[in-house]
């Protein structure tokens, strides 16, 4: 009852107590209130609730204020089945699963953990330091502060335990020490009493200035309204957070009526209730809700009695304490409320309330203001409803800009920077002294490296240490200085230090500032027209076979097409084939000079000089590139052609990596500079030199720029994960250095290729490919399938043509036997075939003789004879005469030949009779 939150809980319970009943008038229970007073001391807690639970046979106790008080309490309620209900002990040591009698009308202290990691994150802090008291409710919140920090990559150097007793000396030890460290964020977790006393020394020993960065847990606004002058001046800038809760106008009117009539005095200035002091309220309805539900028989929960009771001093023997009959109904009735209070929907789960969004408030001298608020949807948020920024934060010093978070300079060290000592390649490390820097240090890795610190926030001294012997030499390998950052000899490596993981096991790298992996380089050579041969290379092997399978397939088609009509395709066989292969690549060069007539025959030629078209046009354009166009190749294509033919392969450095490609280490060889690179490429590995070098694509890029024309990278070999640079584990820099490479990563290759001969990317100078057969599949399907349905029409023709003759033919006869004569038919010369001439021969109509056949005549010195049949007279000259249906008549001279049992006449020549 000393403390403001007991004293304006104490008249929430009244008010609920009243409200409550008059609005539910027909209830049979009532609640009888005895108060005790716990004095902020476990013992007079301990004390106070023994007499409640021996002396007035209480059916349940509200209000263990501290978590301290409570956990003890709650220890009696389970021994006795009474409910122990807290309205404000929120340390997570406290858990209904340990004491099952225990519940909690309030939020856990683990709850608001992550709100204040979210505020961390935002605001881009890599460190904090916690501040808590040595009590349970101080140490309980830590491990879940600890587990959000670590989600956010945040870093805790050091964490504060004060005494919830300590002195002001105490306090002022633990600030002083606080202040040499490099972290400037602080995070409170203590009581009301220790924290305003904290602060306060804080404020006069000057870290409640700009640069410094105060959040405070839960409860420190509930004290608001009776905070001293001094009080408020030392939590100006401070950020703090609390539970969102809706905001009834109608309850805080009517309870700052109350609670001014009840304390007049008390009532200076404008008081609100505290988020406390309205979630005893609505235990107060959650108990009695569940009073009526159980129906505890009158005479254990009496008529409302007078609310200060005075403390009487009767038996507090433990003995005495009994088991209540109806504990467990009441128990779990509470458990089971869903009702709407003043809070918002009163649910418990786990035995106790769960929060799901939170205030984020900003003291500003005597004003508390609301700046945001998190919540598990949307984070951090300027709104409730939607995520926005947080504006309008005051900072400690009136600072409006949030502070870094960290003081390099508050120990007065200087970081001690080990950069490794190189013969070769000097643009990445040189140890010369810089004047423009007045460090002892230069190249791309030394510019990098200041051009990122001299980006980050706050300024910190370094100073860069070569790692040499006393000859001047590298003192051992990258390995041996990496860990010496291990060791603490460096805070951190600066140079071409490569990321690989056994190193990681010892150092915290930042992001790769430079390309990625290994590669190989090789020399190229000028392949124009050097090889007689050189006329096949514009086709590659499978289009020059698929070609030539097409020019003879479209030249046989051409002959199925034209044989039975065309006399240029007929004749001796050897004849025929000879004009099969002369008539289709006679078509290379457009020079076919055989007429076609089947109108199938002129589709397919056309189809097909297109086709050819093409070919020749591309085989030219191809040929006339290689012979003209430099033609830059590598001498090797990959690593396995070189191991596999026993050349010699350069590196520089350590052969560690090299190991994991299976290189035999007696063809490895090594340089120490991009100038013996060079010689020894030029040498080849024949005569003493090498046929290719393994390194890093950035030292191979440079190398490059210097020998432009002369070699080339051939692809990526072995993954590596680039130059970085090493800080001991656990550094806040490796962060700040990432994020601030990820920002100039662009300007970090101008760094490094910057005065170096422009070079063309040797993987996109002209070269001339051979064509291959997919940039012609298209053409040569178009050209397969017209050829394919022509040949088809032509046989369906033939077939239809002459159904009579192989329907005719024997059934018994065998399939070869019927194959041989489709093929002596098909082989026949088609004489009703024109040529598509215009004119009468259309229609010409033979007349028919006495005996079927047709009229013919043979004459002699001129004269007529009797009608004859051409088949009597085989292989005699004959002369016959034709009768048109317009009247005209045309002489012939002919033969008969007999073929297959059937007669042929063979005509020799056409006579006109009009003339």
């Amino acid at each position: 009852m000393d403390t403001w939150v007991g004293n304006i809980s104490c008249s929430c319970i009244s008010m609920a107590t009243d409200d409550f009943y008059a609005s539910h008038r027909n209830y049979t229970t009532r609640l009888d209130f005895y108060i005790r007073n716990s004095k902020e001391d476990v013992v007079s807690a301990a004390s106070a609730a023994l007499d409640l639970l021996i002396n007035n046979r209480v059916e349940a106790i509200i209000g263990p204020q501290t978590s301290i008080q409570a956990k003890f309490v709650a220890e009696l309620g389970n021994r006795t089945h009474i409910p122990i209900i807290s309205f404000s002990a929120t340390s997570p040591v406290l858990s209904s699963v340990r004491t099952p009698y225990f519940i909690r009308t309030t939020i856990s202290d683990s709850s608001q953990a992550q709100a204040i990691a979210a505020l961390v994150r935002s605001f881009g802090w890599s460190q904090l330091v916690p501040i808590f008291e040595d009590t349970d409710y101080g140490t309980g919140m830590i491990p879940y502060l600890i587990d959000a920090f670590q989600t956010t990559n945040a870093r805790v150097p050091h964490r504060s335990m004060i005494p919830l007793s300590a002195n002001d000396d105490q306090i002022l030890t633990e600030l002083y020490f606080l202040m040499t460290l490099q972290t400037r964020v602080f995070v409170v977790h203590a009581s009301y009493s220790l924290v305003s006393r904290l602060l306060t020394k804080a404020k006069e020993i000057g870290m409640m200035k700009e640069g410094y960065a105060w959040i405070v847990t839960y409860g420190l606004t509930d004290n608001f309204g009776v905070m001293d002058s001094s009080t408020l001046k030392a939590m100006h800038g401070v950020l703090t957070v609390n539970p969102y809760v809706p905001q009834y106008l109608d309850f805080n009117t009517k309870w700052r009526a109350r609670h001014r009539r009840e304390n007049p005095a008390a009532y200076a200035k404008k008081i609100e209730p505290s988020v406390y002091a309205m979630w005893a309220y609505d235990t107060v309805w959650a108990l009695a809700f569940a009073a009526e539900a159980v129906s505890t028989p009158v005479g254990t929960i009496l008529h409302d009695r007078k609310l200060m009771d005075s403390y009487r001093k009767n038996s507090t023997n433990l003995e005495e304490l009994k088991l209540s009959p109806s504990g467990h109904k009441l128990l779990d009735s509470i458990l089971g409320m869903d009702f709407d209070g003043v809070t918002g929907r009163f649910r418990l789960v786990n035995g106790q309330l769960e929060a799901k969004s939170f205030e984020i408030i900003n003291i500003n001298r005597d004003k508390m203001k609301k700046i945001g608020y998190w919540t598990s949807e949307h984070g951090i948020s300027g709104k409730l409803d939607h995520g926005t920024n947080l504006e309008g934060v005051i900072w400690p010093g009136d600072a409006i800009t949030a502070p870094n978070g960290l003081d390099w300079q508050s120990n007065n060290k200087t970081l001690r920077i080990g950069v490794p000592v190189m013969k070769g390649f000097m643009e990445f490390v040189n140890r010369e002294w810089n004047p423009l820097t007045n460090r002892n240090g230069s190249g791309f890795c030394i510019e990098v490296f200041d051009t990122i610190m001299a980006s980050l926030p706050y300024k910190i001294p370094y100073e860069y240490i070569p790692f040499e012997d006393d000859k001047g030499k590298m003192n051992g390998t990258y390995n041996d200085l990496v860990y010496q950052v291990y060791l603490g000899n460096f805070d951190a490596v600066v140079g071409d230090v490569t990321i690989t993981p056994n190193r990681s096991l010892y150092v915290d790298f930042s992001v790769a500032y430079t390309e990625l992996g290994m590669a190989m380089v090789v020399p190229i050579k000028d392949d124009r027209g050097k090889s007689p041969w050189i006329f096949l290379k514009p086709l590659t092997t499978d289009l020059w076979l698929a070609s030539g399978a097409f020019f003879v397939f479209t030249g046989f088609a051409i002959w199925v097409l034209e044989h039975r009509i065309n006399e240029g395709f007929r004749g001796h066989a050897l004849h025929q084939l000879g004009t099969i292969f002369y008539f289709s690549f006679s078509t290379l060069v457009f020079a076919h000079r055989e007429k076609v007539l089947s109108n199938f025959t002129r589709v397919v030629v056309i189809i097909w000089l297109f086709v050819v078209l093409i070919l020749t046009s591309s085989y030219t354009a191809s040929l006339t590139s290689m012979l003209t166009v430099q033609q830059l190749h590598p001498t090797a294509t990959s690593l396995h052609e070189i191991i596999r033919n026993g050349e010699y392969i350069g590196y520089m450095g350590d052969s560690g990596m090299l190991r994991l490609l299976n290189i035999d280490a007696s063809k490895l060889k090594a340089f120490d500079s991009a100038e013996a690179y060079d010689e020894a490429l030029s040498k080849g590995s024949a005569r003493g030199g090498v046929s290719a070098i393994i390194d890093e694509i950035p030292y191979i890029k440079v190398f490059l720029s210097k020998y432009c024309g002369k070699y080339t990278m051939v692809g990526t070999i072995y993954r590596t994960d680039g130059f970085g640079f090493a800080f001991q584990k656990g550094s806040p820099l490796v962060s700040e250095v990432s994020r601030t490479i990820l920002k100039a990563t662009e300007e970090i290759d101008k760094k490094l290729y910057r005065n170096k001969t422009a070079c063309p990317d040797q993987n996109n100078m002209a070269s001339s490919n051979s064509l291959t057969l997919d940039s012609f599949r298209g053409l040569f399907l178009l050209s397969g399938i017209t050829t394919s349905m022509a040949i088809i029409s032509s046989l369906l023709v033939f077939l239809l043509r002459n159904r009579q003759v192989l329907t005719e033919m024997d059934s018994e006869s065998s399939m070869l036997r019927r194959l041989i004569t489709f093929v002596k038919l098909f082989d026949q010369k088609d004489e009703s075939f024109h040529g598509g001439k215009k004119g009468d021969l259309k229609e010409l109509s033979m007349k028919a003789g006495s005996d079927g056949g047709p009229s013919v005549w043979p004459h002699k010195n001129g004269g007529p004879a009797n009608p004859w049949r051409p088949t009597r007279m085989s292989n005699k000259l004959q002369c016959a005469w034709f009768e048109f249906d317009n009247g005209t008549k045309l002489g012939q001279h002919f033969r008969v030949r007999r073929t297959l049992n059937k007669t042929r006449v063979e005509v020799i020549r056409h006579v006109s009779l009009n003339s």
